[in-house]
């Protein structure tokens, strides 16, 4: 999905950012191994990138939850909110990193219920905080504890909607070309 207006700022580099974005770049390189498109878009505003590096970071050192899980949390969202280019992104990472069951990444994708007992009541309570924008009914959250989550978890899931809303609305408002490495794993919001 992409916004009506395009971003036309241009896409920094090592090479052509100014010093407080070159800095965020940097570590943003040292942290994947690469500079990711979307992080080129994101460093016309060096505090977007480096808030969104933080609490993405914040979110997989310290979430809690396994690899996959973080994964299902951050593919969920990402389709929520109808960003092409994480969905994509993520899905890669669930699959050759986070190592997440391929029916779960591929129901997730398409918007079908979650093989998974678990991941499934992972999944449907990040889709219900980030539809009811953090106002769960008792009963949903009763669902996710009973699934086998601590109350802390909840408070993970806003962070990590918080971090996915910085790279899907940018992305969103750059309209983000897919970086080569996530091209297999494209991916359109049907309407």
């Amino acid at each position: 999905m992409t916004a009506q207006y395009k971003l036309t700022l241009p896409a920094k580099t090592l090479e052509n950012a100014d010093p407080k974005a070159k800095a965020v770049l940097e570590k943003a390189k040292a942290q994947v191994g690469f500079i990711p498109n979307m992080y080129a878009g994101m460093a016309n505003s060096p505090g977007l990138l480096e808030t969104y590096l933080d609490g993405y970071q914040r979110f997989r050192d310290g979430s809690g939850f396994t690899s996959a899980e973080q994964e299902v949390v951050f593919l969920t969202i990402s389709r929520g909110n109808g960003c092409d280019y994480c969905v994509a992104a993520h899905s890669m990472l669930a699959d050759q990193k986070s190592k997440v069951p391929p029916q779960v990444t591929e129901a997730i994708r398409e918007g079908r219920q979650v093989p998974d007992p678990k991941l499934a009541a992972l999944s449907t309570f990040t889709v219900t905080m980030l539809t009811s924008r953090g106002l769960p009914s008792r009963t949903d959250v009763q669902a996710f504890l009973a699934a086998g989550y601590e109350e802390r978890h909840v408070l993970e899931i806003i962070l990590a909607i918080a971090v996915k809303t910085l790279s899907n609305y940018s992305n969103h408002l750059f309209h983000t070309p897919l970086d080569e490495m996530f091209a297999s794993r494209a991916w359109k919001k049907s309407a």
